[in-house]
C-alpha cells in the first residue's frame, strides 16, 4: 500500500462529542515559550522614507510563492518601520549570516534613534532605494501587493522585484530559544534541493 492510499484510523467518539468549555487563547508567556522552539532565519528589512533609512530585525519572514515570487514579513503596528514601510511601498531584506548577530541586536532595540540606524553597518543601495546589508547570505527586494491585520502585527506581503545571493554563503544566522545560532551550509550535493 503506498503512503497515498493508506487507511487511517480515526476515533469518532473525539469528533462526535461537543467540548465541554469553549476554547480560549493561550496566555502570552505560554505562546512565547512555544515559539521560541522554532527556529527562525534573522533578516534585516529596510525601507527609506524622505531619505532617511528605517530598519528593523525580523524573524518573521518568509517565502509565500513561487509564482509570482511572494514573499511577507510580519511588522509590529507601533512600531516606527510600520507607517514607514507602509508610506513607502517598496523595502529590502537582507538575510544575515552567522556574523551579524550584533547588527542583529541593534537593530532590535526599541526606542534606537532613527537618524544614523545604519551607521557603521556596509550597505548599498537596490532597485527599490532600499538599503541592502553587503555581507547578507542572500538580499530581496520587493514590492507590497498586500497588507493583512494580524493581531498586534500587520502582515506585509511583497512581490520580489530583485534578488542577488553570493554563490558561496557564508554560514546564517538563526533565532532559536531565544538566543542566536549559527546554522552551516550543507556540504553534502545528495541533500541539495
Amino acid at each position: 500500500m503506498t503512503a497515498d492510499h493508506q487507511h487511517v484510523h480515526h476515533d469518532q467518539s473525539a469528533h462526535d462529542q461537543p467540548h465541554d468549555q469553549p476554547l480560549a487563547p493561550v496566555g502570552e508567556a505560554d505562546y512565547k515559550a512555544a515559539m521560541a522552539r522554532f527556529a527562525s532565519g534573522v533578516t534585516i528589512v529596510t525601507t527609506c522614507l524622505d531619505g532617511v533609512d528605517h530598519a528593523m530585525t525580523a524573524s518573521a519572514f518568509t517565502s509565500v510563492s513561487l509564482s509570482p515570487p511572494l514573499v511577507l514579513v510580519c511588522v509590529e503596528k507601533i512600531a516606527r518601520f510600520h507607517s514607514a514601510v507602509l508610506s513607502v511601498g517598496t523595502w529590502g531584506v537582507s538575510v544575515l549570516t552567522d556574523d551579524s548577530h550584533q547588527v542583529a541586536t541593534r537593530l532590535a532595540r526599541r526606542g534606537r534613534p532613527l537618524q544614523g540606524q545604519l551607521d557603521g553597518i556596509p550597505v548599498h543601495r537596490g532597485v527599490t532605494g532600499a538599503a541592502l546589508l553587503s555581507t547578507a547570505a542572500a538580499r530581496l527586494e520587493c514590492r507590497t501587493v498586500a497588507v493583512h491585520d494580524g493581531g498586534d502585527h500587520s502582515i506585509v506581503v511583497g512581490e520580489v522585484v530583485g534578488t542577488d545571493a553570493p554563490a558561496d554563503p557564508a554560514p546564517a544566522l538563526v533565532y532559536y530559544a531565544g538566543g542566536y545560532h549559527a546554522v552551516g551550509a550543507r556540504t553534502d550535493p545528495e541533500l541539495q534541493v
